[in-house]
């Protein structure tokens, strides 16, 4: 690889309700996996998992533990979190980074459960911490899964709504091609694309988008105002699904507000019936 990371290994919406998010998640369409609760941490999370990568509903269970900042984020509303990067090798990730100057923490160990009908099963990764000047407006980390078999569980990857993977991370920030370096360390100099004020980065199989505040209004019409902050900020997550007719026929039947998007195509939903997340489809 020749940016520091893989691809995305997932994307972490942070819910106040976990059991509620599964809910809505679910009347969107999608087969979340049974519960998991991380060792040690105050935090659970319902994982939609898709053959590459997953979202991650994360919420708090136990405030007396460790919480990772969850709460603190939680006081202005639920949304988008972070993104967690893929990478084959931690160390070869964190040497990449180290020579251009940025020192990450880690990798640090992590397991969690996952409750199965037939008993706890306990998946373990490694993380590792880029400080956020490394990873501008994604809030972000790396993941390397000691224990794929255990989190891919082919009974989890089908979803009624036709989802197949994360699609794009959109972020917002007043100018966008000045994020470009750190842009092109994370996914490699050939992944990056400026294109009229707007910066793209091919990630693995997902695309990191960031649009201009004007851009963004104009992306998801009638939004209102982006994203409150100066700085750059997650705003928006796309999936992709591989029947876009059956995405809608199940967003009606399950009286799920959704709007055409007429750009890029696909279908929108607004953050009120997402877990503060400003959801699209879009058909691959």
């Amino acid at each position: 690889m020749t940016g520091a990371f893989s691809g995305l290994d997932h994307v972490l919406v942070g819910v106040r309700d976990l059991e509620a998010a599964r809910a809505t998640w679910t009347g969107l369409g999608f087969n979340p996996c049974p519960r998991g609760r991380h060792t040690g941490w105050g935090t659970a999370n319902y994982c939609l998992m898709f053959p590459g990568d997953y979202v991650e509903l994360l919420g708090i269970v136990d405030p007396t533990q460790f919480v990772n900042r969850l709460d603190s984020f939680l006081e202005s509303g639920e949304g988008l979190l972070g993104v967690s990067f893929a990478s084959p090798d931690l160390a070869a990730s964190a040497d990449r980074l180290a020579r251009a100057g940025i020192v990450c923490e880690g990798p640090k160990d992590l397991k969690r459960t996952i409750e199965l009908p037939g008993g706890e099963v306990f998946p373990a990764f490694k993380l590792l911490y880029p400080p956020p000047e490394a990873a501008p407006g994604l809030n972000a980390f790396a993941c390397r899964h000691l224990t794929p078999d255990l989190v891919w569980n082919p009974a989890w990857l089908d979803h009624p709504n036709k989802a197949t993977a994360i699609a794009e991370v959109v972020s917002v920030a007043a100018d966008p091609e000045a994020l470009a370096p750190a842009y092109a360390l994370l996914a490699g100099e050939e992944a990056v694309r400026s294109a009229n004020g707007a910066l793209e980065a091919r990630c693995g199989r997902a695309m990191l988008r960031v649009l201009t505040p004007e851009a963004y209004r104009e992306r998801y019409p009638g939004s209102g105002e982006e994203p409150a902050g100066d700085s750059p900020r997650l705003a928006a997550l796309s999936i992709a699904s591989s029947d876009l007719g059956e995405t809608r026929r199940v967003l009606e039947s399950k009286r799920v507000a959704f709007t055409q998007a007429p750009k890029p195509g696909g279908l929108d939903v607004p953050p009120e019936a997402a877990s503060g997340v400003r959801l699209s489809f879009l058909g691959v």
